[in-house]
């Protein structure tokens, strides 16, 4: 189908704005994401309603933590990315059209019958991930519209490469995202992203502008973004420009894809960038891909008290009501 958000120029090219790339487009060629394809001057997505990975998920795996906890999410993606991230964790789909000349794959699934899927499998979302949503923006976009209006919410797990015509087409639909805020060095994304790190702070903040409920990811690789420096810079982002009730997840990296000559993160590293975090003073600082560690659980900020327990993406005791700490009556900040 024709993809949404893309100008016509001379000589039959097309500009994309879907994502921050704004790839300029010639006849016969695909975009950086290898998923949108100029033809005959027009601009055509290759991926709509080919879904290549549908799951029921705890909404606990995006991570989202503070968005009806305990839920599940039906969650599906298409192939394709917009980054070129060398420790991409699924690369299999992300990467597949850049990494086998141009190959799509995928199931045939309507948005009618994804929402069908979800109400069926009783989820309370549907998250848009695996890979990054923005490439399959007018599945998600069409979907999105369709859950809105059966009551189901709406996520996006993304690297908030999105421009601000994408991002304020689907604001009306989109209620939370947990946006990988990957490093703070322009020089990391770069080399290992091919992308800006400014587009991904302006998203981060137009998202909160427009009150999307937004949860920020960190993989934190050894040698490459765990200088505490830069720890300290990051974070104090989050608080003084998103706001320091933001949850901030900080993620353990296993080697992958083309990044295997790193090890896995010291869980020392983790709880170091953590205390960075709280330091700061953000209220809400997460360790994950570590289950059973204290990190997982969301404390309250004023008395200290556990008010919900987690272990990997099960949530155990929830010592909240109302969204209040039962305990000092501190307000948690969340969608609950």
């Amino acid at each position: 189908m024709e993809a949404y958000l893309y100008e016509p120029l001379e000589e039959q090219k097309v500009k994309c704005n879907l994502c921050s790339h704004r790839c300029i487009i010639k006849d016969g060629r695909r975009g950086i994401c290898s998923v949108r394809e100029n033809r005959s001057g027009i601009l055509r997505t290759l991926v709509y309603g080919k879904v290549i990975a549908r799951h029921i998920d705890p909404i606990e795996k995006k991570p989202l933590f503070h968005f009806l906890p305990g839920s599940l999410s039906y969650s599906i993606a298409t192939v394709g990315c917009n980054f070129k991230c060398r420790f991409c964790q699924n690369a299999d789909i992300a990467q597949m059209p850049s990494d086998h000349k141009g190959v799509i794959m995928g199931d045939t699934y309507t948005p009618e019958q994804v929402v069908a899927a979800a109400e069926r499998g009783g989820c309370r979302s549907i998250s848009y991930t695996y890979t990054e949503p923005t490439v399959f923006f007018e599945l998600a976009y069409d979907t999105a519209k369709l859950a809105h209006e059966k009551g189901i919410r709406n996520v996006f797990v993304t690297n908030g490469y999105m421009t601000a015509e994408a991002l304020n087409m689907i604001n009306p639909y989109l209620d939370a995202a947990n946006v990988d805020l990957k490093a703070f060095r322009d020089k990391y994304y770069k080399e290992l992203c091919s992308a800006k790190l400014k587009h991904v702070l302006k998203t981060l903040k137009l998202m909160k502008s427009l009150d999307i409920f937004v949860e920020v990811t960190t993989l934190i690789v050894p040698g490459l973004n765990d200088d505490k420096a830069e720890l300290e810079d990051l974070a104090s982002f989050i608080k003084n420009d998103m706001g320091s009730e933001t949850p901030w997840h900080i993620s353990r990296f296993h080697p992958t894809y083309k990044l295997m000559d790193r090890a896995s993160t010291p869980v020392k590293t983790l709880t170091m960038a953590r205390e960075i975090g709280l330091n700061v003073g953000l209220k809400y600082v997460y360790t994950g891909n570590v289950p059973g560690n204290e990190g997982e659980n969301t404390f309250c900020y004023s008395c200290g008290q556990v008010v919900i327990e987690r272990w990997g993406f099960q949530v155990g005791k929830i010592q909240m009501a109302n969204g209040q700490c039962t305990k000092c009556g501190a307000k948690i900040d969340g969608m609950w």
